[in-house]
């Protein structure tokens, strides 16, 4: 949290933060704000915001998209009330999601090579959280065993920390989609999509891994 708690940073003084979707189109302006992640300091301002969204559900019901509701309500409270409202660019490294796994193939070699250094990755833009698993398992970025998934704290015994894995869990899932091992063998998620890693990309990843239980299993 010390991304929003840094009172040095020019961004600090703002009373809600949300990921900028991705998505520009007319029904999310003028903010394009994303409702899957967000951070909001707690104040009368954005009590009384989020009692507003709370009582909004006609207008959820009527365009199936509570996220077009909060937006709309974003508008209001800014206009009306003040409320200091930051979008975080889709353009800067720091807070990635759906739209740059799926949409920005060079940021997400950057993020595989270690050149970025994002605070959160969201996934959003996917349409269940079936697959936001699977992604985030190829993505190099699951930790948590097969055992503990979908359980409740009861159900591993109530310790959280025996669910963690020191490494990520990485598995193949849908060789178009973003992964940080070649995946050569798994089908396609999207028709017509290319294989995220490409042949030449694929066969110097085999020759470099080729001794390594990764290398072995996957060429195999």
């Amino acid at each position: 949290l010390e991304f929003f708690e840094n009172r040095r940073d020019p961004i600090y003084n703002f009373d809600v933060y949300f990921q900028d979707d991705g998505n520009h189109a007319l029904y999310y302006g003028p903010y394009s704000a994303n409702t899957g992640f967000y951070f909001v300091r707690n104040s009368d301002k954005t009590r009384f915001f989020f009692n507003a969204v709370l009582l909004s559900g006609d207008l959820i019901l009527t365009t199936h998209s509570h996220q077009v509701a909060l937006i709309a309500q974003l508008n209001e409270h800014a206009s009306m009330y003040g409320l200091k409202v930051k979008i975080l660019s889709r353009d800067v490294d720091s807070h990635p999601g759906g739209y740059h796994y799926h949409n920005r193939k060079p940021y997400m070699k950057d993020f595989f090579a270690g050149k970025v250094s994002p605070y959160l990755f969201h996934m959003s833009w996917t349409a269940s959280k079936v697959n936001k698993l699977k992604f985030f398992m190829q993505l190099g970025e699951w930790f948590l065993k097969d055992t503990c998934v979908g359980k409740t704290l009861h159900e591993i015994g109530g310790s959280a920390p025996s669910c963690c894995l020191p490494q990520p869990n990485i598995t193949c899932h849908f060789k178009d989609k973003p992964s940080k091992i070649p995946c050569p063998n798994s089908p396609n998620i999207d028709t017509g999509r290319r294989s995220f890693w490409t042949k030449p990309e694929e066969e110097a990843w085999a020759k470099e891994h080729k001794n390594d239980q990764t290398g072995g299993l996957l060429w195999s």
